[in-house]
């Protein structure tokens, strides 16, 4: 073939046909950016500063009078978010949702409604085993589907650490406690505002001095005890000084003649759940906790084969202490005061020397009113000790992970096998605060399907990113938030992410995803419960400040009705609360059609990664109102 040379007219054609395509791709290459930058601009949610950058501009909601400020949406969307407190409004009916009929509000005597947890419904239980003070939801007949109103009055509570220490009357009015158990001083009245002087039945010089007693018998601050249960947790004071030596408690207490136990923990900061040992489990995965506490929480450890006990063996972590308080620790003092015999109180705490060893427990100390035991750190021995204790045995279930529910046995849940006597079950945790950002033993070890180590760096990563993100539109780092609630957990990263903030995190695992997470999570220093979203949490209303929801419409849109989830959402949200719900736009935009009905004020917001992520986020808040002062409560 003829070589062509430069100047031929048919090398100058292919050299202008060359020169013309570049220019096409260069044209059109810069054309797609500038419309995608054009695209992000227009479309971007983020809050954009007035002013200082530092700052979010926010205006009251009197104009007269407006000194705080409010993040704005976007170039002239005329929407905003309010994360300030207000507390002037009261509730109105009219329709202002673009036509949309709103949800009325319910009575007053609704203030404190727990679904679940109803003690008119839980009257038609049997008393035996406590059966009717567990959960027992409404059927659909029963569904109520207006919206809880707050009492009169109601303010936002105080910020975490003074929380610790008042509440506000008006939240939570109800001064039972105060008088019944004034010489136990639980809590105390001081004109419109409660005092919690950290008192408790078994603790008389106060929380703090009980803790340090126990201080000086098991070591609470090396960091190797972080997750802790306490079982009958009165206003949950035990729990609320522990925080301070960087141990989280999850306390729990029936809803009982004693009001409002759980509702007061949750008020002052303080994470707590309703909960009483019956029949079932407790809603938490085998080997969870590091510690377990009863301080005259009046549960018959020894009775029905030891099946209480049976149960703190089956969450408790191996090497983790059981702490017993009150009867019958400490009879020859105590006897006369609790009108009980020597003999009968001697009897008792024989029995439930005899439970504790035949679940191949240890007996550390037992000093003044405290009793400590041990859980061994595997089963190696437990062989030899079952040939004397027969009952109660080792457990067959195939999962003992399994609490939703799912009926106590009285057993021994087995660990998993060591190959030496030094070897921890399960594998060993990192202490606190490394073990927050440490692959956890169960993902270490491949026990959750489809999670590895580097899918645990992965998640991390994200959630920096993700925090990053939220940062940009809530105040996250000013204390606006103390009871954070992740209602779709995974691997536990969103708490992960806030444990240098004052908050703490519940992370709930549905017990309908895909994979058990939750004892990952616990193996990482957090707690948490499992949850069935078509029913109603176990909290009283108003106990959190800042929901978040990952992907959790997705899982149960096809399950149940989404609108009665977002009504629960509403229900435990406090007054000006904040919820954070990422799914695709499709059910984000279903999502927002209710929380307007529900008087919330939301945006939808792009991606942290771009508007062009068919993921998106709706931030919302929940607006203050509260019931009408005429109202009589019944």
């Amino acid at each position: 073939m003829p070589k062509e040379y430069p100047a031929s007219p048919k090398a100058q054609q292919l050299q202008e046909s060359k020169k013309q395509r570049l220019t096409y791709i260069l044209l059109v290459s810069a054309l797609c950016i500038a419309f995608y930058v054009l695209g992000a601009w227009q479309n971007t949610t983020l809050p954009k500063p007035v002013g200082n950058s530092a700052a979010i501009t926010r205006v009251d909601c009197d104009p007269a009078t407006s000194s705080a400020s409010v993040p704005s949406f976007g170039p002239g969307s005329g929407e905003a978010l309010d994360f300030d407190a207000h507390h002037r409004l009261t509730i109105n009916d009219t329709d202002d949702s673009g036509g949309l009929q709103q949800f009325p509000a319910c009575p007053l005597n609704f203030s404190e409604y727990t679904p679940c947890e109803d003690r008119t419904r839980g009257r038609r239980f049997d008393r035996a085993m406590l059966v009717y003070r567990e959960r027992h939801c409404p059927g659909k007949d029963e569904q109520v589907r207006c919206l809880i109103p707050a009492p009169p009055g109601y303010k936002t509570p105080f910020k975490w650490p003074k929380s610790r220490d008042y509440a506000y009357f008006n939240n939570i009015p109800h001064k039972e406690l105060s008088i019944e158990k004034a010489v136990q001083n639980w809590i105390q009245v001081e004109g419109d505002k409660f005092r919690f002087p950290g008192g408790g039945t078994m603790f008389p010089r106060g929380a703090d001095a009980y803790i340090d007693d126990i201080n000086k018998l098991i070591s609470l601050s090396d960091g190797q005890i972080r997750t802790a249960v306490d079982t009958g947790c009165g206003v949950a004071s035990w729990g609320a000084y522990l925080l301070k030596r960087n141990i989280i408690a999850m306390s729990f207490a029936p809803r009982d003649t004693h009001e409002a136990q759980v509702q007061f923990a949750l008020e002052r900061g303080v994470p707590a759940i309703i909960g009483v040992m019956g029949k079932h489990r407790l809603p938490y995965p085998s080997r969870a906790f590091d510690m377990a506490h009863c301080s005259r929480c009046l549960i018959p450890w020894y009775a029905h084969d030891g099946l209480y006990l049976a149960e703190v063996d089956r969450i408790l972590r191996p090497g983790g202490y059981w702490i017993l308080s009150g009867p019958p620790i400490n009879w020859k003092t105590h006897h006369q005061g609790w009108e009980r015999t020597k003999d009968d109180l001697k009897q008792e705490q024989d029995k439930i020397e005899d439970v504790a060893r035949s679940l191949c427990w240890n007996k550390v100390v037992e000093k003044r009113d405290l009793s400590i035991w041990q859980k061994p750190k595997n089963h190696l021995e437990c062989a030899n000790i079952k040939k004397t204790y027969k009952t109660p045995h080792i457990c067959k279930s195939d999962n003992p992970d399994a609490a939703w529910y799912r009926q106590m046995e009285a057993c021994v849940t087995p660990l998993p096998e060591v190959s030496n006597q030094g070897e921890v079950a399960g594998g060993a945790v990192e202490k606190w605060p490394e073990r927050a950002f440490t692959v956890p033993p169960r993902i270490r070890r491949g026990m959750i399907p489809g999670l590895d180590a580097k899918k645990f760096d992965e998640d991390k990563k994200l959630w920096e990113k993700r925090i990053a993100y939220y940062k940009r539109t809530i105040p996250i780092a000013e204390s606006r938030y103390r009871n954070v609630m992740d209602m779709n957990a995974n691997m536990g990263g969103f708490a992960a992410s806030l444990v240098k903030y004052p908050v703490w995190v519940m992370n709930v695992v549905p017990v309908n995803s895909d994979r058990d997470t939750l004892g990952a999570i616990y193996e990482r220093g957090f707690i948490g419960t499992y949850q069935d979203w078509c029913e109603a949490f176990s909290t009283y209303p108003r106990t959190y400040d800042l929901l978040h929801a990952d992907n959790l419409f997705s899982i149960y849109q096809d399950r149940c009705d989404i609108t009665d989830i977002l009504l629960e959402m509403d229900r435990i949200l406090r007054p000006e609360g904040t919820a954070i719900i990422r799914d695709t736009v499709d059910v984000l935009t279903k999502v927002q059609a209710i929380t307007k009905r529900m008087r919330w004020e939301s945006r939808i917001m792009d991606h942290e990664d771009g508007p062009f992520n068919p993921e998106k986020v709706l931030m919302a808040v929940k607006t203050y109102w509260t019931a009408k002062p005429s109202e009589d409560q019944n």
